[in-house]
């Protein structure tokens, strides 16, 4: 006696291979999904990100720290930043040309790829900044400086330049302000849309102030190996 398979269980029989076979595979493929571990987030393995060596501290220190000068943006503050914060970065072409590559990404877009105010978000109502007039080119390069440190008005800060490079774009508003002369420098877009590897920020020049636990990770929980810090050596 032949028994007939009802409709509904043949349907249900044909498609499962189908629907097990796309489990088995990654739709997305733009890398999207994949293990990470956050710049000095401590991982449960591997202890530590790669990163500084033992007992090492940043070299660079802070220009105005915040128990000098608070982070707020009104005039007393900028202005005491201008007064401190001494540019140590001497006008070079590679100055100037990192300086572009930061005020093209965050400040073009109000300033205008020329400093003169003419930005794209004036077709969303921001007013012109014009950073040629004989005001701003009297403003100290601490004071620049200050501005992106703390913002004000209608200006955000803008701490995510971290400050070496923070200042190589003081150098840059000088060279639009007809103040540096002798060196070659550029204007306008460093590159088309979408386009990364040197022409947008490079990893973080700061480091945590304190050393950073590591062993190989082949050797976690062998006896005698311990992440605290080398004690015979210095490292910068």
């Amino acid at each position: 006696m032949i028994r007939r398979i009802d409709p509904a269980l043949r349907r249900v029989v044909l498609i499962a291979p189908i629907i097990l076979s796309l489990t088995a595979c990654e739709w997305f493929t733009d890398f999207k999904r994949q293990p990470y571990v956050a710049t000095w987030e401590q991982d449960s393995i591997l202890k530590a990100v790669r990163g500084a060596p033992q007992g090492s501290v940043p070299r660079s220190g802070t220009a105005v720290s915040a128990m000098q000068v608070s982070y707020t943006n009104l005039p007393f503050q900028i202005d005491t930043i201008g007064t401190l914060a001494i540019n140590p970065h001497p006008v070079t072409e590679a100055s100037l040309a990192n300086g572009h590559k930061y005020f093209q990404i965050n400040c073009a877009v109000c300033h205008g790829d020329k400093g003169d105010g003419m930005g794209k978000a004036m077709k969303y109502g921001v007013p012109p900044i014009n950073l040629l007039m004989d005001m701003t080119k009297n403003r100290t390069d601490g004071y620049i400086f200050g501005m992106m440190r703390n913002g004000r008005g209608l200006m955000p800060p803008y701490n995510r330049i971290e400050e070496s490079d923070r200042w190589d774009v003081v150098n840059y508003v000088r060279a639009l302000q007809g103040k540096v002369t002798g060196d070659q420098f550029a204007t306008g877009p460093i590159a088309l849309p979408g386009v990364n590897g040197d022409k947008v920020p490079g990893p973080t020049a700061l480091g945590p102030n304190r050393w950073v636990p590591f062993v190989a990770p082949g050797l976690i929980g062998t006896p005698g190996v311990s992440a605290e810090p080398a004690k015979t050596g210095e490292h910068e």
